[in-house]
């Protein structure tokens, strides 16, 4: 046998020559896959919200009957010693087990921060008696009620002629002034047309809306008696043909803004007397400008919210003191 044949025997023994590269490979694989592990660090509390949402949304069993919850300390972290991630507070990585029965997360930040005020709320929310708040509100509301009915007193004297000749009327429910045109020799019947005897005074209503704030609205109101004719269909058109009339009047010479206004027909539905006598209907035959004063208090609104949800009897006791400015978007 020649000396190529029995190189050729002794070389097709043992592993084929490829698999030390491969070996070689894999160890380098395996040292990278170590280091990343050992310079890798852990956000516990990132850990924790995630694991809890998993929990929640897989169904995943959180209740474990054991005596004990199981640990696992990392041996990296034991040998090579990590530096202490931020913000975990721990100075070493271990596994827990909790009962997350809901998410944590929303109940630690409202006790600890103001979401409406965006700042820290490190002492938590002012406690109030609610007899103490009840009493705080009815004093504002006082205070308010008196400067609408000193507003009222100027409409008053502005209008004293008309007031005493029977053409005008003047008061005041909580926080809005009514002023209310009564039929006599304001409208012919079945007519929407403003008499000119009217026209000085809605202008000094005019001036006198001008000087103060608050919203308007012109109410249109009539009897039970049905009108049916070629201008009106029906006591809901001639309502509110007649409060468009008076705003055209009050809205003249561009003096007041469009936007402080607006306009309702309520046909015979509001009555303020009896509809089977003369004088009756004659009451209610009307139209009425009113100036809604609205509280503009910030901090009154704020108690108001708290004593509905805290004390409903003395939000109940209190709602017909101020029901008439407010509106249920203007305090909620």
């Amino acid at each position: 046998m020649s000396d190529e044949e029995d190189l050729k025997e002794e070389s097709e023994g043992g592993l084929p020559p490829w698999l030390a590269t491969f070996a070689d490979l894999m160890s380098l694989l395996m040292c990278f896959f170590v280091l990343l592990l050992s310079f890798s660090e852990m956000d516990a509390q990132k850990f924790k919200r995630l694991a809890g949402s998993m929990a929640q949304a897989f169904g995943v069993q959180n209740r474990l009957e054991v005596m004990e919850a199981p640990k696992g300390t990392s041996i990296v972290a034991q040998e090579f010693g990590p530096s202490i991630p931020e913000p975990t507070p721990l100075a070493e990585i271990y596994q827990r087990v909790e009962d997350v029965q809901g998410s944590t997360l929303d109940i630690q930040c409202s006790d600890q921060f103001d979401v409406e005020q965006g700042h820290e709320n490190l002492e938590g929310p002012p406690k109030v008696e609610n007899s103490q708040l009840s009493d705080s509100i009815e004093k504002r509301l006082d205070e308010l009620i008196a400067q609408t009915e000193a507003d009222a007193s100027d409409f008053a004297d502005a209008l004293a002629e008309s007031i005493n000749s029977g053409k005008i009327e003047v008061e005041t429910q909580g926080r809005t002034i009514v002023i209310r045109i009564k039929e006599a020799g304001s409208f012919m019947t079945h007519s929407a047309a403003l008499s000119a005897d009217y026209v000085p005074i809605l202008e000094k209503v005019r001036k006198l809306l001008k000087k103060k704030a608050g919203r308007v609205s012109v109410e249109g109101h009539t009897d039970n008696i049905r009108v049916s004719n070629d201008r009106f269909r029906s006591n809901w058109e001639l309502s509110s043909a007649r409060a468009v009339s008076v705003s055209h009047e009050l809205l003249a010479y561009d003096e007041l803004h469009p936007e402080r206004f607006s306009i309702v027909g309520y046909g015979e539905t509001r009555p303020i007397s009896t509809n089977d006598t003369t004088e009756g209907r004659s009451l209610n035959r009307r139209v009425e400008i009113m100036l809604h004063q609205s509280v503009d208090d910030v901090a009154l609104k704020r108690d108001l919210q708290q004593l509905k949800y805290e004390s409903p009897d003395e939000y109940q006791r209190l709602k017909p003191r101020y029901q008439f400015q407010l509106r249920e978007d203007e305090i909620f």
